[in-house]
């Protein structure tokens, strides 16, 4: 064919093949650009909520465990309570406070405190003696403790009502 002649109808010349074929070839690289792009952000997610669920297991471990030590820290402090000059007790009972510390576990305060329902446990009420404010603490019955920021366990406390 003639370099100036035009192609007949219904046939395409080469450079119109070409195109035709570049347009498909650079939609078929999209399409699996667009795939792979997709099937990363995928592992990425997978791997995030994997790191989550992880951390998630070994906070409610932490936790478990936090629970069961408490009554001895109780016991502890009970027995500080009964013999307070016992240096033995003493010693035992900054240890626990100090492993406690450690491991992100604290006191909840309570004496003099407004009660909170999320931190505090009422189980009595008692007629303010004039110092304390309504719905103040009086009494710590059972220390309370928060494993970071959540309650681990509640303080047991008595309250200070007016009449």
């Amino acid at each position: 064919m003639p370099e100036n002649a035009e192609p007949a109808a219904g046939q395409e010349t080469e450079t119109d093949m070409a195109a035709a074929e570049i347009e498909r070839l650079t939609a078929a690289v999209a399409e699996w650009k667009d795939k792979a792009m997709r099937a990363a952000a995928e592992v990425e997610n997978t791997r995030r909520r994997a790191a989550i669920d992880a951390e998630n297991a070994v906070r409610a471990r932490a936790f478990s465990i936090a629970e069961k030590f408490l009554p001895i820290v109780d016991a502890i402090g009970a027995a500080l309570k009964h013999n307070p000059d016992d240096e033995g007790i003493k010693t035992l009972a900054a240890a626990a406070d100090g492993a406690l510390a450690k491991i992100g576990i604290a006191k909840i305060k309570s004496v003099g405190q407004p009660m909170d329902p999320q931190r505090h446990h009422v189980v009595s009420v008692r007629d303010a003696d004039g110092a304390a404010a309504q719905n103040t603490i009086v009494e710590e019955l059972q220390s309370g403790y928060l494993f970071g920021d959540a309650v681990l366990r509640p303080a047991m406390v008595i309250v200070a009502k007016f009449e």
